[in-house]
């Protein structure tokens, strides 16, 4: 009885937070071929570009995208690949807020910031800045942004440096998951947190909300997929170029999509904690709570859920579970945390327990842990605490297993002499 009076409350208090935003849109379906075309003809496979005679109808333009989705998940690596950037840079400038909302308090609170700015009483902060390797219509979501958090230098000059990517939730303002990141820095983890395509300082001037980052278009939603990849693996080069050694991603529900696919595609990245996480991308959009409005219009479009789950599969984690279990050259194996909740409306517990099955059946090495609220309730108190820990303390002991590995390593390697010693005896 009392766990039943618990779920319904805690079902009532999600609701109610997925409803305060009223600036939802609902943007009609497109297919978003120009989204996609420019890959596939800089890469060979313009062959599978639709002619526009071929897709008058859209029984013909979804299959040929349903088309286009398999090509994608069979040539992942190229399609997940790119050119590194050449103009890394660091900046400082004041942070700002960038509401997604237009609630009161968060237009005050966006409003004492700027002003706290204006008499120079807000710290400035550190960002790293570069041209994304996708391009896009919107020069201001192609400049990647990822603010800095470097950890103080160590005492032992030894001690590998280490550093995390962290990613927000979608539509996350200015600010969400820096918390966290000055907690990887009390640890001796420097953290890159970075903001997706079309949020925060990326975000079109058109848009209140990050819409375009997950909508009806079809095209343009797996193109920023793509771009958010590419971008968190461009984060690893600038810190590879740093001198750091191991290197991490956190994600937060569209976030962990994200550092999934990033980390299925690079094996420097080696601590994955993904908070939030479910199996097809498709299913989530149409199942859950904060896409209501993308599942209206590909509802009235005619599409359902299997027919959507297709058209976006090759931006779905599920399409690629054995290629991220499997290990790196000399057995090592990525560190994995998966983070779900029993009362989640945005990411349903049965996708959730879906990607613990798929991990188990896989091989995948990974702690699960679950939250006493749903996916809007984590954010809040005592919610974000447990959360907080459990990521944390992932996180630390992830880190620190890499670094007793390496030590391990350099025991078991032979001095330079005795290398050089036992090459000449076995000639």
């Amino acid at each position: 009885m009392l766990k039943e009076k618990y779920a319904r409350w805690m079902y009532e208090w999600e609701t109610r937070l997925t409803m305060r935003d009223e600036n939802r849109v609902v943007r009609p379906l497109e297919w978003g071929f120009e989204w996609i075309e420019p890959f596939l003809e800089t890469h060979g496979f313009g062959a599978a570009v639709p002619r526009p005679e071929d897709v008058r109808d859209d029984a013909a333009a979804e299959a040929a995208m349903v088309r286009i989705n398999q090509l994608l998940i069979r040539h992942s690596d190229v399609f997940f690949g790119y050119e590194r950037p050449t103009d890394f840079r660091l900046e400082e400038r004041y942070p700002q807020l960038f509401p997604t909302n237009v609630r009161p308090e968060t237009l005050e609170q966006d409003a004492a910031l700027k002003q706290r700015a204006v008499e120079g009483k807000l710290p400035l902060a550190q960002y790293l800045r570069f041209t994304s390797p996708e391009r896009t219509p919107y020069p201001d979501n192609d400049l990647v942004n990822a603010r800095w958090y470097p950890a103080p230098a160590h005492k032992d000059p030894l001690r590998p440096k280490q550093a995390i990517v962290v990613l927000p939730q979608w539509n996350a303002d200015g600010f969400s998951h820096n918390s966290l990141c000055t907690i990887f820095n009390k640890m001796g983890i420097s953290a890159l947190r970075l903001s997706m395509p079309y949020h925060d300082i990326r975000r079109p001037a058109e848009l209140e909300r990050s819409d375009y980052s997950v909508s009806a278009n079809i095209g343009r939603t797996i193109a920023a997929c793509r771009q958010a990849v590419v971008d968190i693996r461009c984060c690893i080069d600038w810190l590879e170029e740093q001198g750091y050694e191991h290197f991490g991603v956190l994600g937060t529900s569209l976030g962990s999509c994200y550092t999934f696919l990033a980390s299925t595609h690079d094996p420097r990245i080696r601590v994955n904690a993904f908070n939030h996480a479910s199996t097809a991308f498709g299913d989530v959009t149409w199942a859950g709570q904060s896409t209501r409005h993308v599942k209206q219009a590909l509802d009235e479009a005619g599409l359902t859920q299997d027919r959507v789950r297709e058209l976006w599969a090759a931006v779905s984690p599920c399409s690629y579970y054995p290629k991220f279990a499997e290990r790196e050259a000399g057995g090592s194996a990525k560190k994995v945390l998966m983070v779900y909740a029993n009362y989640d409306l945005t990411f349903p517990k049965e996708y959730s327990l879906q990607v613990l099955e798929a991990f188990r059946h896989s091989g995948v090495n990974f702690e699960p842990r679950v939250l006493p609220c749903g996916h809007y309730t984590t954010g809040e108190t005592p919610y974000k605490f447990i959360d907080g820990w459990y990521l944390g303390w992932f996180v630390y002991r992830a880190f620190k297993a890499l670094r007793e590995e390496k030590a391990a390593g350099l025991k078991a390697a032979p001095a330079p002499a005795e290398a050089a010693e036992e090459q000449a005896l076995s000639r």
